[in-house]
């Protein structure tokens, strides 16, 4: 019998969590390619100043980097967290992920790993809207989408239709989760032969061998 399956990703490109399970997603990426499903929560979205969360987001990154290794770096520390009159909000990023994943829907994790390594280890200003348009160029163009940062910035900044998309696809993501009962990103759903199932959150922060084997399980069962 043939198993079918779509795996749904409930993220936020702002979520330390999130990027704890990077290694995970990745692997999922490369062995379900088109089945894997990016589901933006739009969890930190809005925009608030980044000084009214410093404190509290430093203390949980120590804590996800001594429970799975990820790196949080000083950089990421004084440039972003500590920035004066920084803003956090991940608006941008969930635009420009719609925005790729209109050209190609692999680049959507491709894209959502190289933006948590832009912040969280290189120190970049993700909530700025020309470092995403960065961000997001370097990514189309490693797998062969030509854009220009210049047009994309333009797109990020001032197309209300991809803005009303976005809206659209963070809402029905936040739909799924109440039906499904998801408080919290990241979580993985895999929908097999139509039925969904919640995977444990500690899954995703075991690495991708880990997750791919739990996935493996549930299919033989179905």
């Amino acid at each position: 019998m043939t198993t079918d399956i779509e795996l749904q990703y409930f993220f936020d490109p702002f979520c330390g969590w999130c990027y704890a399970s990077a290694p995970a997603l990745a692997g999922l990426a490369d062995k379900f390619g088109d089945k894997l499903m990016m589901r933006p929560s739009g969890l930190f979205a809005g925009g608030q100043p980044v000084s009214s969360i410093a404190d509290h987001a430093w203390r949980n990154d120590q804590r996800i980097q001594a429970l799975t290794g990820q790196r949080f770096s000083k950089e990421y520390h004084q440039n972003v967290l500590l920035a004066p009159n920084g803003i956090f909000d991940s608006g941008p990023a969930t635009l420009a992920l719609t925005a790729l994943g209109e050209h190609d829907m692999k680049l959507e994790p491709r894209f959502l790993h190289a933006i948590q390594i832009a912040r969280y280890v290189n120190g970049r200003d993700t909530s700025n809207v020309q470092e995403v348009a960065t961000v997001a160029v370097q990514v189309a163009g490693e797998r062969g989408v030509e854009l220009t940062v210049e047009t994309f910035d333009g797109r990020l900044r001032n197309d209300t239709d991809l803005r009303e998309r976005t809206l659209v696809r963070v809402e029905d993501t936040q739909r799924q989760m109440s039906t499904l009962g998801i408080r919290g990103v990241p979580q993985l759903v895999a929908v097999i032969n139509g039925e969904a199932h919640v995977l444990s959150g500690e899954a995703l922060y075991q690495g991708s061998a880990h997750l791919v084997a739990a996935l493996d399980e549930l299919r033989a069962d179905a």
